[in-house]
């Protein structure tokens, strides 16, 4: 009717619209986006056995927006609208046939040249180790010394004063260029690969080896006087500087006049650490006079002093004692009743020690009856040779008796 005219609107054939619904805004709940995102997070990673106990919720009575809101989402949950959780990223691994093809690698897979390789090494290894004895070329020489090729990176360098034993004036003469010579390395590897090298490091090496070698043998040298001081005289030794003490000296009181003559000498003390080379002449004069000795031998000698325990005798060089037991069989109450300083005797030699420079002598085996010698020592000194040969005969019994 016009009066009462409605102000709904109509469709086209004529019948009134239904009136629409207020549009729904879409409310999402903090509090269930976060209950959804824990109820993801148990499903992605079970939580374990043991749990904290989650924080009580205080229950909210639903607000009438709240129950519009989820009468109008038509069936949907909060996942299908915000979508689903991003899958966990998972790192690549390798398949398993490239995993084996990658282990089967061995270096020939690789360029490699194992000729090269060691030429490299050989090439880039240093060459002269302090204290290694090397030989080379000599290649240059300088005011303050030579180069020598040692087959390093660069030539060693040897010093002037390192090119031998004594003074070296002419460097050219004394090592010709192309000639080849043994040195001593003394110092390591510079920035430029050079090392330091030495003759008389070596010569004086080799000199201390052949010393040590003499002194082991025993051997009595011919030594020339070069010097001489307070204490002795010095004497040159295979290129090293011995000194002889005036203890060790035959003519020790006269020491000075001995400058130039040649002495017979033997070692006392060879020690290259110290740089100790004690010589003696009284003992290669003991040495020499035991070579001529033997045990059984009739020896002459004057009386050179006599003691409480016995005489000793001089035997050209060394001394050999005559014990108080061994002057005779007889009964000997003062040894002045058998001999006196200054007096020449003849005796039996029956006991050498070297090493300790002992002589033992004996003249009662050269009597017939004990206590002869006190009764006729003439006699007994003037038959002292064919006494010694019954002698002789006797101390191989004993010895094959005691053997």
């Amino acid at each position: 009717m016009a009066g009462t005219g409605s102000d709904k609107p109509r469709t086209p054939n004529g019948q009134a619209t239904p009136p629409r619904k207020p549009l729904a805004i879409l409310h999402i709940s903090k509090r269930e986006e976060e209950e959804r995102r824990a109820r993801d997070t148990e499903k992605a990673d079970p939580a374990p056995a043991v749990a904290a106990a989650p924080e009580p919720v205080r229950a909210e009575p639903p607000t009438r927006r709240d129950v519009a809101d989820d009468d109008d989402l038509g069936g949907l949950t909060m996942a299908d609208l915000l979508g689903a959780a991003p899958a966990p990223e998972r790192r690549s691994q390798p398949e398993p046939a490239a995993a084996a093809r990658a282990a089967r690698r061995s270096v020939d897979d690789f360029d490699f040249d194992e000729q090269a390789f060691l030429a490299a090494l050989d090439e880039n290894e240093p060459v002269g180790t302090t204290g290694e004895v090397v030989s080379g070329v000599v290649v240059e020489h300088e005011s303050d010394g030579i180069y020598v090729d040692i087959g390093g990176k660069a030539p060693g360098f040897m010093p002037k004063a390192e090119c031998g034993l004594g003074v070296i004036t002419d460097l050219k003469n004394r090592f010709p260029k192309g000639s080849r010579v043994d040195v001593l390395v003394t110092g390591e590897q510079n920035a430029d690969g050079m090392v330091t090298i030495s003759c008389r490091a070596l010569a004086l090496r080799q000199a201390w080896e052949k010393v040590r070698q003499l002194e082991k043998e025993g051997r009595v040298l011919q030594v020339k006087i070069t010097g001489f001081n307070r204490g002795g005289v010095t004497a040159d030794v295979e290129g090293l500087r011995g000194f002889i003490p005036r203890s060790q000296l035959q003519e020790g009181d006269n020491h000075e006049a001995l400058v130039g003559r040649t002495l017979g000498v033997t070692f006392l003390e060879v020690s290259p650490e110290t740089r100790k080379l004690v010589l003696s002449e009284k003992r290669a004069a003991t040495a020499a006079r035991f070579a001529e000795l033997e045990v059984g031998q009739l020896v002459s000698g004057q009386v050179a002093s006599l003691k409480p325990y016995g005489f000793f005798v001089d035997l050209g060089g060394v001394s050999g004692l005559l014990h108080q037991s061994c002057v005779t069989g007889g009964g000997l109450r003062d040894l002045r009743e058998a001999f006196s300083p200054g007096e020449t005797i003849q005796a039996l030699v029956t006991d050498l020690d070297p090493g300790r420079g002992r002589i033992t002598l004996n003249t009662a085996l050269l009597e017939n009856q004990p206590g002869e010698l006190l009764i006729d020592k003439a006699t007994v000194m003037a038959e002292a040779r064919d006494r010694a040969n019954r002698a002789r005969q006797m101390l191989r019994q004993q010895d094959q008796s005691a053997g």
